[in-house]
């Protein structure tokens, strides 16, 4: 009140000074846009003009085996992760939505576990449960048939299936959550069946939520990097990505790595532009749906289907996270702990983690805050920017500073400040998906209000917009921090010895065949990432919602 009286004493019209204070916001989104492509995009720019790599022709291309392999691959990977995991996650999300049971909120937290789960981590788990000398392989045996291999096209469609089924049956059940409940009710009155009723009500939403979450699956998949590195078993399962990472790290080609980066941009982002409005479903996977009120008719056989469908589901889920605990527990958990390599590493992760999360954490303020105030035009401009990651991918972005740098001095000079950064822009998405729904929200609520009290500035964001993103913001940062943690994409090209995160070290464990060390440094950065989220969810980040 004392804003809007200061403005009347001295003469001056609110209304302008609102909309000096949303013409920053919109230069603060465009700046937060520019750094975003800038960082993404100039390396693949001026790399040609640094490095003297010429451009391969189309033609080139389309005649270079390798490539076609490498890119097939990557399509058919993708295209059958997508359909597995549709395939099992929207009955899944029917099957929850239709029962009622105890540690309901529970088992919904647990289908968010994947998603902050470090990629390494679960590939780790999987291996454990689905590889030579796994449980599953040795159920195979006893049935008398041959082991089965975790490695090549069967393990990474496993795994997709293990991170994106639980995104697809959250994003479906976030849509569900939001029928209306006389929709429910007169169900119940008319007594529809139950195929009736999927047809009638449930449908209509599972084909809304379906485009959003499948385009979504179906960009993570192509972007895959770390469990193709992993599980991919050889140049016959090799994704664009990998390929890429091998042309730096092993052969040394910057040619053949310039045209991979460029095939792969041109692919994701032809492939991304039929779906730049299929943003809806998107935001719900990042919180609890609420259990919908049902009053259609149940039988006996449908509840065993569904419980069936939820026990299978969660059963698959946990088996890797169980394998995982327990692998780690039997390790020498203490000397893993004392080991200098291993605080070495743990410190620069969390130095690495703090600072691209509040990097990320501006950035994506910087856009939420910026898209609510721009037009149309301009509001597109910078929701595109703020998914910049999937169609330039931090391998992708990697390779373009690692050949740039190459040409200016010493690569392990700037070696970290392009990792935060890097990890910086893989936040953006999923913090913008956080706040932006929040920040449109106030703008909704008290808008108008704060405009006819002058409030602008620090001011508004005090008393109008912090005490409702305060908890979005905890949420978001907490989530950025797990994702820097568990991060192997950019870390994987600048890392050295002087530069070892606890991903990169969990690698080389692997990778040295040392398994004990690598399953107890999995489970310490899994408990590290998974109590970051939650203490988020459940303490700061969420509001507790009923049954």
């Amino acid at each position: 009140m004392a804003a809007g009286s200061r403005a009347l004493r001295t003469g001056e019209r609110p209304g302008a000074r609102i909309g000096d204070d949303a013409r920053r916001r919109r230069r603060a989104g465009m700046l937060a846009a520019a750094f975003v492509l800038g960082f993404c995009l100039l390396p693949l720019a001026f790399l040609p003009l640094f490095a003297g790599i010429p451009p391969a022709s189309p033609v080139a291309l389309l005649a270079d085996p390798y490539l076609r392999t490498v890119l097939g691959f990557t399509l058919l990977q993708a295209v059958l992760s997508t359909l597995l995991s549709v395939a099992f996650g929207v009955p899944l999300a029917l099957a929850l939505d239709r029962l009622r049971f105890p540690g309901r909120a529970l088992l919904l937290r647990l289908f968010f576990l994947p998603q902050a789960l470090p990629v390494l981590v679960g590939a780790l788990g999987l291996i454990t449960v689905f590889g030579r000398n796994g449980v599953v392989a040795d159920a195979f045996v006893l049935a008398g048939l041959p082991r089965p291999s975790i490695y090549g096209l069967t393990g990474i469609l496993v795994a997709h299936v293990f991170f994106n089924m639980p995104l697809v049956a959250r994003l479906t059940l976030g849509g569900l959550s939001g029928v209306p409940a006389e929709s429910w009710k007169i169900a119940g009155q008319l007594s529809l069946s139950r195929w009736a009723t999927f047809r009638i009500v449930e449908w209509p939403v599972v084909r809304r939520t379906l485009g959003p979450a499948a385009g979504l699956v179906f960009m993570l998949c192509v972007t895959s990097f770390t469990l193709v590195l992993v599980l991919g078993g050889g140049p016959g399962a090799t994704t664009l990505e990998v390929a890429i990472y091998q042309s730096l790290r092993y052969d040394f080609d910057p040619a053949r790595a310039l045209t991979l980066s460029l095939v792969q941009v041109g692919l994701v982002a032809l492939l991304l532009l039929p779906t730049t409005g299929w943003t809806g479903g998107v935001d719900a996977g990042f919180g609890l749906a609420q259990a919908s009120r049902r009053f259609d008719r149940r039988s006996v056989p449908a509840f065993a289907w569904d419980a069936t469908v939820v026990a299978t589901a969660t059963a698959f889920l946990l088996a890797p996270l169980l394998a995982i605990l327990v692998a780690g527990l039997q390790a020498d958990l203490p000397r893993i702990v004392a080991d200098p390599a291993f605080l070495a590493a743990l410190s620069r992760s969390l130095a690495i983690a703090v600072a691209a999360s509040i990097l990320g954490l501006v950035l994506s303020a910087a856009l939420a805050f910026g898209t609510s105030g721009a037009g149309r035009g301009g509001g597109i401009l910078l929701s595109l920017s703020s998914s910049l990651v999937l169609v330039v991918p931090p391998i992708v972005v990697g390779a373009g500073w690692f050949l740039t740098l190459r040409e200016i001095g010493d690569v392990a000079r700037f070696a970290p400040a392009i990792v935060v950064i890097g990890n910086a822009i893989l936040v953006v998405p999923y913090a913008t998906r956080i706040l932006a729904p929040e920040v449109a929200a106030v703008a909704r609520r008290h808008g108008r209000l704060a405009d006819h009290l002058g409030l602008r500035g620090f001011a508004r964001l005090r008393h109008v917009e912090w005490p409702a993103l305060r908890r979005p913001l905890a949420l978001a940062g907490a989530f950025g921090m797990a994702v820097s943690l568990g991060d192997l994409g950019v870390v994987a090209l600048f890392g050295n010895s002087d530069l070892v995160t606890l991903p990169y070290l969990l690698l080389q464990r692997m990778g040295s065949y040392r398994s004990t060390d690598a399953e107890g440094i999995a489970l310490l950065l899994a408990l590290l990432c998974l109590g970051l989220i939650l203490l988020a969810e459940r303490g700061l980040g969420g509001r507790k919602t009923p049954e």
